[in-house]
């Protein structure tokens, strides 16, 4: 089995500072392919107390205004300070873009997808749990349901034998508020309404605002920087990643393209009781159309790669097949 009996995951809210620069990234790559669909997009995206630095290699016919889209997404998200924003964007190698030109991979690399029969989502119960958790969040802030949530947070779950143990749950908070407060909001209207009770151990430790005290967040507090959240955004640590960040890169960058077809080859397999857990796996070399690997496990670590046959991962297919961000 892949899912052991013990393991932590965590995942966090949209306002914390990596998310956030995960969004800023994501929603440029949105603006130029709307423009240009055969946009070439690769844009990283960095944030410290006020600043904000836009990188990358971009090949577009498309015109944005870079700072507009990072501020805007900025505000959207629920910040309301002001950011000085520097951009510098390059085109792509044409090193690299010889071999992508001709229907290559844009590098090499390992993406992973994954799936279990264990909830509707086909992904791990504490991670679905951990995301309930800060999906909670964000939604109670941006209803008004609770005035004095700020947008960063986070979450993590302790799971032992299909049973939260540890929950943590922290929240960005306004100034006013006590600590007693914001615990007994947490635990019933945020974790007790994103854990059911079959899935709570009878002793269950809940945690809320360690250090006491979270006033202070997003950039004003910590550093962002896109991509780094890359356990969250896949399968919590608990499943390998390829390492690959998948923000603000076009469909012709195997890190996302790849690692999305592989999560959705692996969902239907188990989809289709094929499998009760799934997990394929896809490498590339840069420049090479065809994966140089390309195979498929079952919870038994049984190879199952022949459900993958007639499925192609070449990257043309995979931004054909897939639907652009």
């Amino acid at each position: 089995m892949f899912i052991p009996k013990v393991y932590t995951v965590e995942s966090v809210t949209i306002g914390h500072p990596d998310k956030v620069c995960d969004q800023i990234s994501d929603a440029i790559l949105a603006a130029l392919v709307e423009q240009d669909p055969d946009s070439r997009v690769a844009v990283e995206t960095f944030g410290s107390h006020g600043l904000l630095v836009i990188g990358g290699e971009v090949t577009t016919k498309a015109k944005v205004d870079y700072a507009a889209i990072a501020r805007k997404t900025y505000k959207d998200i629920g910040y309301d300070d002001q950011l000085t924003v520097l951009v510098h964007i390059a085109e792509q190698s044409p090193d690299i873009a010889q071999g992508v030109d001709t229907g290559g991979a844009g590098d090499q690399g390992i993406m992973y997808g994954f799936a279990t029969d264990e909830t509707p989502e086909f992904l791990p119960r504490g991670l679905v749990f951990a995301r309930r958790l800060t999906d909670k969040l964000t939604e109670l802030r941006r209803s008004g349901e609770i005035a004095w949530l700020r947008p960063d947070g986070k979450s993590q779950v302790t799971m032992e034998d299909g049973k939260a143990t540890v929950v943590l749950v922290s929240c960005q908070h306004d100034e006013n508020v006590t600590q007693e407060e914001i615990r007994k909001t947490i635990i019933e209207r945020v974790i007790y309404a994103s854990i059911p009770k079959e899935f709570r151990a009878p002793n269950m430790e809940i945690l809320t605002n360690p250090t006491g005290k979270f006033v202070i967040g997003g950039f004003q507090a910590d550093t962002g920087l896109t991509g780094r959240k890359l356990g969250v955004d896949s399968y919590g640590g608990i499943i390998p990643h390829g390492g690959g960040a998948t923000a603000g890169k076009d469909m012709t960058k195997v890190d996302r393209s790849a690692a999305l077809k592989a999560r959705q080859v692996a969902v239907e397999i188990v989809k289709s009781g094929q499998a009760k857990q799934c997990l394929v796996s896809v490498a590339y070399a840069i420049g090479k159309a065809e994966p140089v690997m390309h195979r498929a496990v079952n919870e038994k670590n049984e190879d199952i790669s022949t459900f993958l046959t007639g499925i192609r991962f070449t990257p043309s297919s995979l931004r054909s097949s897939l639907v652009q961000p």
